[in-house]
């Protein structure tokens, strides 16, 4: 069973009753995440890569963290341990019983790419996949496996070409983006499925298992073909579910997201997006002709309530549960509890709340209009907002004074 530091298990029923405990195989994070999104606050819809939450006939997954992580300073820090187990590389790890990776044949490796992403604080870092669309480098990936960086970096797994990334558009409620590599041209593609696949299919997930920089393959089954399931992390924000997933038992680790799940022929039946934690491997992933669908309305611009052209709004602050240090008046005894509003425990600089005054220890207790009483809301009070979007912001300092700024929301560095 993968051990994870700092996250909540969530019980499923497993089609014989049996209870299983699921994570998500988002993107491999090698730096501290913690409330990072909610600093990126990235919303033009709510993110799948979300926070801890329930829902009906659907397991909750959340994010794995990789055995290079290191802790993330800062009032709500956390750090996060590798799937695989201390010191382990994870590049051909068991995940369930008889699963192993294998690398990936020069025929896997066509068209897949594998994507290093660094966060804009604390040099945060993260590892993921994608797949090649067109020849001049469009890329298509999980929106998780990019959300909230500062910059992309995207290595061709058949030549070695590594090339800079900018994200062209993304619909966070599918887990859906499209990327661009700078200067890319002559690149081989993907090839899509157009048959379709059914339960018992033949089929092989493909990905950056352990951010080792080297694709591994897994082979399973197709197991379902319309499954749910409810994505989360611990970034403070609300789950979301996804639907009408293809779901295999393929050995589906941590970095695998946005990489290719491919059927007997060769061909991408879907991207691989989560999978399990122990026991029987259980893994899900996007059906390719939905990404497709997504990746061509962001190719046309069209913007819609779910896909965003563009950069998303960016407040640049790092946000954690306020807390507040509560004695018995002769400070004996005494103890740390949870007050309203959401502490700041990073500012990117030249960012839009930096330009505000705010600054690292301050609790942010308003925004855009609406109470802040927890980091969620930060994310929550700008849904929907676009860069150059005015907003106001309340804060309070450390020494219990109170302010009140107007905010220009800048873009985000990338995603």
């Amino acid at each position: 069973m993968e051990t994870t530091r700092n996250a909540v298990p969530v019980t499923q029923s497993a089609a014989d009753g049996t209870p299983s405990t699921l994570h998500s195989s988002r993107k491999l994070r090698r730096g501290a995440l913690g409330a990072a999104t909610a600093l990126l606050v990235c919303l033009a819809a709510a993110s799948p890569a979300l926070a801890a939450g329930h829902s009906t006939g659907a397991p909750t997954l959340r994010d794995w963290g990789s055995s290079s992580s290191s802790s993330q300073s800062g009032s709500g820090a956390q750090s996060w341990e590798s799937p695989y187990g201390s010191g382990s590389s994870g590049s051909s790890g068991s995940f369930g019983a008889g699963a192993t990776s294998q690398p990936a044949t020069a025929a896997e490796s066509a068209g897949v790419v594998l994507i290093d992403t660094v966060l804009p604080y604390q040099h945060g870092q993260a590892a993921g996949t994608g797949m090649v669309l067109t020849s001049n480098g469009q890329v298509l990936t999980n929106y998780h496996v990019v959300q909230g960086s500062g910059s992309i970096r995207v290595t061709v797994a058949q030549t070695g070409q590594t090339y800079q990334a900018t994200v062209v558009g993304a619909d966070p409620t599918q887990d859906v983006a499209l990327i661009q590599l700078a200067g890319a041209s002559g690149l081989t593609t993907i090839k899509p499925d157009t048959d379709g696949v059914g339960v018992g299919s033949q089929v092989t997930a493909v990905g950056n298992a352990g951010g080792t920089g080297a694709l591994t393959a897994a082979d399973g089954e197709i197991t379902g073909l319309d499954s749910s399931v409810t994505a989360a992390s611990e970034d403070g924000t609300a789950p979301e579910t996804l639907t009408g997933m293809l779901e295999t038992n393929a050995n589906v680790l941590a970095g695998d997201s946005g990489g290719p799940l491919f059927d007997a022929q060769g061909e991408v039946v879907g991207i691989d997006t989560a999978g399990s934690s122990g026991g029987v491997p259980d893994a899900y992933a996007i059906p390719i002709d939905r990404a497709l669908s997504i990746a061509q309305e962001i190719q046309s611009g069209h913007e819609t309530s779910t896909v965003r052209i563009g950069p998303a709004a960016f407040l640049g602050v790092q946000v954690s549960s306020a807390s507040s240090y509560a004695g018995d008046g002769d400070g004996a005894r005494g103890g740390f509890a949870t007050t309203p509003g959401a502490q700041v425990s990073g500012v990117v600089s030249g960012a839009a709340a930096a330009n505000a005054g705010l600054q690292t220890g301050d609790v942010i207790t308003s925004l855009n209009g609406q109470a802040v009483s927890t980091p969620d809301d930060v994310s929550a009070a700008l849904v929907g907002a676009n860069p150059g979007d005015n907003v106001t912001m309340g804060w309070t300092s450390p020494d219990g004074s109170q302010h009140e700024a107007p905010v220009t929301l800048g873009a985000s560095p990338v995603a």
